[in-house]
């Protein structure tokens, strides 16, 4: 099977957005912003639409989009005084609405925009496979530099604040960077899935560790294993990648919280004898 030059390509492709999705994915769960995943990822929608209407690489149109979307989610729940759900709620259907009638003006009711919606590996290229190293490369660079930032952030932010640190800018490059990341990754997962790569490995690496390098090692380890899992299924089966990735990561959850609570209860039967 990884003879054939697509599937060489679908594994470097799915094995670098698991890298980066999985990493991330640990500041995503602890700093709750799952739903802004979904919500940027959904957005992606209206970007992919923009550029098909205006005939541009629908890809480079998607991310200069929900980096703009990204933004303004931060900027919309600092300066509006409103919950970031709320903002997100917002612009996600904003976002998507725009992309419903931006596909009605470009007739592109066609496969491409499927494949956008629901992931094609069989559409990845080397240059598709040279830009996620580009993007993810440069999301894990900004991950290393501000994670003791992104950390104190994430469980003292008032503390973080007052201290002086840019907690504003912090936070607006790292939903910059989120929103990249998810573009990047639709062709393999889609639009709709994508979110799922950025909150189920760390979910399920909790389960398993108290501590964060154990959640983020784990949250590696299932990120990994579900792509090339995923990728074998899809392969074999002739099921969609994005699909078969995003339930494999959903069966490895399940093992995660199955162990969890068994060693749960034997600790309690532990402390009774």
């Amino acid at each position: 099977m990884w003879g054939y030059g697509f599937a060489q390509r679908a594994l470097v492709g799915g094995v670098l957005i698991a890298v980066t999705c999985s990493l991330l994915s640990f500041f995503v769960v602890v700093r709750r912003l799952a739903f802004v995943g979904m919500g940027i990822s959904h957005a992606a929608f209206g970007g992919v639409a923009l550029g098909l209407a205006a005939g541009v690489d629908p890809v480079l149109a998607a991310g200069g989009f929900c980096a703009l979307v990204a933004v303004g989610i931060g900027w919309l729940a600092h300066k509006g005084r409103f919950h970031e759900d709320t903002v997100i709620g917002i612009l996600f259907v904003t976002a998507m609405a725009l992309g419903v009638v931006l596909v009605r003006v470009a007739n592109a009711y066609n496969l491409d925009i499927m494949s956008y919606l629901f992931g094609s590996i069989l559409a990845l290229d080397w240059s598709d496979v040279a830009l996620i190293a580009a993007v993810g490369s440069l999301a894990l660079l900004y991950e290393l530099i501000f994670f003791k930032e992104l950390l104190f952030i994430s469980f003292d932010r008032e503390t973080a604040i007052a201290s002086g640190l840019p907690v504003l800018a912090v936070d607006h490059g790292f939903l910059v960077m989120l929103s990249l990341v998810i573009v990047v990754s639709i062709k393999l997962v889609g639009i709709i899935l994508v979110s799922a790569l950025l909150v189920i490995p760390a979910a399920t690496g909790m389960q398993l560790s108290r501590n964060y390098r154990g959640v983020m090692a784990l949250s590696l380890v299932t990120g990994l294993a579900a792509v090339l899992l995923g990728l074998y299924v899809s392969f074999h089966y002739d099921v969609a990648s994005g699909s078969a990735i995003v339930l494999v990561l959903f069966a490895l959850f399940l093992l995660a919280f199955s162990a969890a609570a068994v060693r749960t209860v034997m600790r309690r039967r532990g402390g009774r004898g």
